[in-house]
């Protein structure tokens, strides 16, 4: 369970281990995306979270900190639900990944800027204490930064102005 919650050991690297599993999950969605699709990585997401909620609440278990930081699997999960507006873009509209790379930027700045700031149901969720707190501080910054890309690409776009 310690390989599955520190994302295959990245979760070891220094410093900063959330930056490399969030860094180590943008290979990996545009692997997924490219060969399996949109709907293929929402799949992938959700049974990323369940197995990162299941490892999490097991190496947690029987030790003092609610949230080691070597524990990674909530960043990629995190990191991946940021991403979901930029794989549906791109395949909604039939255009390369590597060409909305704006979009990959921002998500992943998003991301690790409410990841590690933690603004209100972030930050509630982190305060919980629980394996599921630890995976659902990530799901909502990964939401508020899917929201993020949403607007600057409406606004990159000439929707929102």
């Amino acid at each position: 369970m310690k390989w599955v919650a520190s994302l295959g050991g990245i979760g070891f690297l220094r410093p900063a281990p959330g930056t490399w599993g969030s860094l180590a999950a943008l290979p990996l969605a545009y692997g997924i995306l490219s060969f399996g699709g949109f709907w293929f990585f929402v799949n992938l997401t959700v049974f990323a979270f369940v197995t990162g909620w299941i490892a999490t609440d097991r190496v947690i278990r029987d030790g003092d900190d609610h949230d080691p930081s070597w524990v990674v699997i909530d960043e990629l999960v995190g990191q991946w639900i940021a991403l979901l507006p930029v794989g549906y873009g791109a395949g909604m509209m039939g255009a390369d990944l590597w060409r909305l790379w704006p979009g990959w930027v921002a998500a992943f700045v998003l991301f690790r800027l409410f990841d590690i700031t933690k603004p209100w149901l972030v930050g509630r969720a982190d305060r919980m204490g629980t394996a599921m707190g630890v995976m659902l501080d990530d799901i909502w910054a990964g939401v508020f930064a899917a929201i993020g890309v949403i607007v600057l690409a409406g606004i990159a776009h000439g929707v929102l102005m």
